[in-house]
């Protein structure tokens, strides 16, 4: 019964699932952050599933055929924009701040634990202020779903590969543990989440 149902996937699920990840995998600011999450072990399971359920809501969106959102609400991408790149510049100055200071976060099991709704806000904060991930769940993987016979299928495969990726980076992540167990390795890599945060900000000013 296995293989039936994979093959009975396969002409969409398969497509589905590559496409969804090649556009997940990209480094970028949820990314960056869920990384530094994994690596302090904090709240990681809430935080992956909630940027994966996020991603699932967009591509259902995208998949029922919601991807014109953008010209029934004309103010909706400039405002969306706007917002995002606001939120990017101050996250990422938070960022640098953090590795200017140094010692803040220095061992994964010994940093200061954060609240958990906090962390939840940030990371839906990331997810939906993001311009982008509505091009890219709702415009472009709703557009290419509907080449398919089933467009469910397809869906359900980029919904897999969203979960599949943001388990394994969150659980992953502490298999660098070793490496941030020096305080320059997090400085390092605050310094990086904040040039991606105000990288991804400047690009959404500039349109």
């Amino acid at each position: 019964m296995s293989s039936a149902l994979i093959v009975g996937f396969a002409p969409g699920f398969a497509p589905g699932f590559a496409l969804g990840l090649s556009l997940i995998v990209a480094i970028g600011a949820q990314n960056a952050f869920v990384l530094r999450q994994g690596l302090r072990r904090q709240h990681v399971l809430p935080v992956a599933l909630t940027c994966a359920g996020s991603d699932a809501v967009l591509i259902a969106a995208g998949v029922l055929g919601f991807g014109s959102l953008a010209q029934v609400l004309p103010w909706f991408e400039p405002a969306m924009r706007l917002g995002g790149a606001a939120f990017l510049l101050w996250y990422g100055l938070r960022s640098f701040q953090s590795a200017w200071r140094g010692g803040d976060v220095l061992l994964a099991d010994t940093a200061e634990r954060q609240p958990l709704w906090p962390v939840l806000a940030t990371t839906l904060a990331l997810t939906w202020l993001n311009p982008h991930v509505y091009l890219d769940t709702v415009v472009l993987l709703g557009s290419i779903s509907s080449q398919y016979d089933n467009p469910t299928h397809f869906g359900l495969g980029a919904v897999t590969a969203s979960f599949c990726f943001f388990l394994v980076l969150a659980y992953g992540a502490r298999l660098l543990a070793p490496v941030f167990a020096r305080p320059r390795a997090w400085q390092i890599l605050e310094v990086g989440i904040g040039i991606i945060m105000w990288a991804i900000a400047l690009r959404l000013l500039l349109g």
